[in-house]
């Protein structure tokens, strides 16, 4: 069991083409229960990690040592951000990581360049109706408002997102804090083959696993699993 000592903060980061208000609802129940102020924050959609990557470097510069983490590309670029300031972070919550270096063959990144490349010939609504008939109701729900947002910078947040290749094996084994992981058993976007690698490359951490109708039923079971991950690792 980690003893761990809460820092004030964390800063959570949503996944490719989501938002902030899912990335609090992913954390914020568990981050709350132990006590530490939760960041989600908002991608600039024009220039997606670099958004990310400052808004932790502010949130280290007011609070100290901070815990980081993410959904997806964000689990990976806070991740990628804890291994290059070790002093700054007090560990890593990674949500349904999606691929370790190169993106080419990796089902999110691919999913994310067709997706920018339909919303460029087909446009947004016309996109946003046909994601919402193949997906589950409460992911549909969930782009939707997120998509939305992000119009018309969204095709470009998705393919800077296929093409992060900011995180190798050889930055996860920098990582020295403890990092917990949640993946869904049942999700072929983010395999779970993924996040097993991940448990292996680190040198402190934990996978929790849940499935993909957990949740749609309760979003805040990622946080709850990620932290439960974290504290066993």
């Amino acid at each position: 069991m980690q003893e761990m000592t809460w820092p004030h903060a964390a800063v959570v980061l949503p996944g490719t083409g989501s938002d902030a208000h899912f990335a609090e609802r992913a954390f914020s129940g568990a981050l709350t229960q132990v006590g530490v102020e939760i960041i989600a924050v908002e991608p600039d959609p024009r220039r997606v990690v670099e958004s990310y990557l400052e808004a932790m470097d502010a949130a280290a510069d007011r609070y100290g040592r901070i815990l980081v983490g993410g959904v997806s590309i964000g689990a990976a670029v806070a991740a990628q951000w804890a291994a290059r300031n070790e002093s700054r972070a007090a560990g890593v919550l990674a949500a349904l990581p999606a691929w370790i270096g190169d993106p080419a063959e990796a089902p999110a990144a691919l999913s994310a360049t067709m997706t920018a490349r339909m919303l460029r010939a087909d446009g947004l609504d016309a996109v946003t109706s046909a994601m919402i008939e193949t997906s589950p109701a409460w992911l549909g729900g969930e782009l939707e408002r997120s998509w939305r947002s992000q119009w018309p910078h969204l095709p470009n947040a998705l393919e800077e997102a296929a093409a992060y290749h900011g995180l190798v094996e050889e930055h996860l084994a920098r990582i020295t804090v403890p990092v917990g992981i949640c993946a869904a058993t049942d999700d072929p976007v983010h395999p779970i083959a993924v996040a097993r690698r991940w448990v292996t490359v680190l040198r402190s951490a934990s996978l929790a696993t849940v499935t993909l109708d957990e949740i749609g039923a309760d979003a805040g079971i990622l946080g709850r699993s990620c932290l439960a991950a974290l504290t066993s690792s």
